[in-house]
Order: structure tokens, then sequence, then C-alpha cells
């Protein structure tokens, strides 16, 4: 399984970005999917998840601001967020687990990751 993210890049606060995670070697048809971020001297938390079952899940504070969706081949999970701010710059990870992760939010839940793209706001 590999894990390939694009679309990040520099924006200023107030811009919008849609991170791409593109699958091979699995379709996400029976795979639930993460996005996490790590900001420079900070935990990786986990901000928005697709369950198999379709479930969406969004980090609380930011849940306004983001919407997760597949494409119709299963292959491509995007996510699209708006209203960047400098705090959001940090590099975005996808990661994915056959059916469920237990707790969506957490690393430990997923058994594949992708490289990361970075993502920097500011002005």
């Amino acid at each position: 399984v590999q894990l390939v993210e694009s679309g990040g890049g520099s924006v200023q606060p107030g811009g919008s970005l849609t991170l791409s995670c593109a699958a091979s070697g699995i379709t996400f048809r029976d795979y639930s999917i993460a996005w996490f971020r790590q900001a420079p001297g900070k935990e990786r938390e986990g901000i928005s998840s697709l369950g198999h079952d379709g479930r969406r899940f969004y980090k609380e504070t930011m849940k306004d601001r983001l919407t997760i969706s597949i494409d119709d081949d299963k292959t491509v999970v995007s996510l699209r967020m708006t209203n960047l701010q400098p705090e959001d710059t940090a590099k975005y990870f996808c990661a994915t687990v056959w059916r469920y992760a237990l707790r969506w939010y957490s690393e430990q839940s997923y058994d594949f990751w992708g490289q990361g793209t970075q993502v920097t706001v500011s002005s």
C-alpha cells in the first residue's frame, strides 16, 4: 500500500487549499482514511477522517473549515481547507487502515502513511 499526498503549498491568511491523498495497491473502498498534521515542535494530530462506511469526522475546532471527500473510483481522498491561518502551518499526512479505525484521531489506529505535504500560511 502506498499513499501519496499532494496539494500543499504556500497561501496567505484567509486562503484555501485542497489536499489529495492517492492510493496505489488498494482502493479505499474498504478502508478508513484520515488526515493528520504536525507543526514544528508539536505532536501529530488528527484533523479529519472518512470511515469505510462513509462517516465523516472532523476536529471540533476546525470542522467549519474542513471538508473531506472521496472520488468515484475510491482511489483519491481529498481534504478541502478554507480560511487558513498561520497556525495551520504544518506538514499534512494521510493515513489508512483496513475497515475501522478504533479512534479516528489517533495515529495508532492507522497502518499505512504517506510522506506528507507541507502547508505554509503566511502573509
